[in-house]
């Protein structure tokens, strides 16, 4: 059978403003799970502290990813990436292929975001010492920039009150919904950076199964029934058109497929073969059901 298959008072403010510390910045493992937080995040007020001075002079794109390539890229972990992104002379397949403009855009929004969360924690000092306005908080081509890789929600707000010299505990508050947004965004960015080799393998392996397949099942389990079916695997970017293909992992010419339905579960070993118009490998079920799988390309990959 062929089957075919195509997300106050002044008084009060210092209290408010450790109120704000510890419930408007955001639990930052929240928005990952797990796997998140089994990655270790860096400690970003060590960061921000150790990078203040050049961070408070980025304005452009161009100075975030300098300082990005310079420094933050080591403290943040991601080497590879800040190495990746410094390279010259690649070309526009590599270029593609390595995913080099997403990884520069997340890049840049990092920096931006530490640099907002810089602002909140300068204005939060600032509040909590009731220190002269003697500095200027942020420039207007600063706060234009940020706006441009934010969003940061309060930041117009943040910048209006200090500049009208507010120090009431809406201020505070501000400051504290500033330093929430900077920090879930400065978690997601990073974990762009951090997953970058993932989401490259992921993709290659996306590429070399992208096309149609005429699948050849053989169980052993139901007396060596078997069964033909027409897969039609997506190019990258496109996720999967395939009902009940949850994971797919292609590792060289190694893959693994994960297939659920209706609480059923089914893994596939194969291996590539004759230049990648094959796949040949073994499966296994929930049901106790175990055989063999034959994979013949039949068409080439249509983006």
């Amino acid at each position: 059978m062929l089957v075919s298959v195509t997300s106050p008072s002044l008084q009060a403010l210092p209290a408010l403003l450790m109120i704000a510390c510890f419930v408007l910045v955001p639990t930052i493992l929240s928005a990952g799970s797990e796997e998140r937080a089994s990655a270790s995040p860096p400690a970003w007020h060590k960061v921000i502290n150790l990078h203040h001075d050049r961070l408070a002079q980025v304005e452009t794109d161009q100075a975030a990813l300098d300082l990005f390539v310079a420094a933050i890229g080591r403290a943040a972990e991601v080497n590879d990436v800040a190495a990746t992104i410094a390279a010259k002379g690649l070309s526009p397949q590599v270029t593609k292929d390595l995913m080099v403009p997403e990884i520069t855009t997340s890049a840049q929004r990092l920096v931006a975001a530490l640099v907002a969360w810089d602002v909140a924690d300068r204005m939060m000092r600032g509040l909590e010492e009731k220190s002269a306005r003697t500095d200027v908080l942020t420039t207007p081509s600063q706060v234009a920039w940020l706006t441009a890789n934010g969003p940061f929600t309060s930041l117009q707000e943040v910048v209006r009150q200090w500049d009208s010299g507010d120090a009431t505990a809406a201020a505070g508050v501000a400051a504290g919904q500033l330093a929430q947004d900077a920090a879930q965004r400065t978690m997601e960015e990073w974990w762009r950076l951090k997953t970058w080799k993932d989401r490259v393998r992921a993709a290659r392996g996306q590429s070399r199964l992208c096309g149609t397949w005429l699948w050849v099942v053989h169980n052993h389990q139901r007396h060596h029934e078997e069964r033909k079916l027409s897969l039609v695997f997506p190019p990258p970017g496109m996720g999967t058109a395939i009902p009940g293909l949850t994971e797919t992992v292609v590792l060289g010419d190694a893959v693994y497929l994960r297939w659920e339905t209706d609480g059923r579960i089914q893994e596939d070993s194969l291996l590539f073969s004759k230049e990648g118009q094959r796949l040949e490998g073994s499966f296994v079920n929930s049901q106790g059901g175990w055989g063999s799988i034959t994979g013949k390309r039949t068409a080439t990959c249509t983006p």
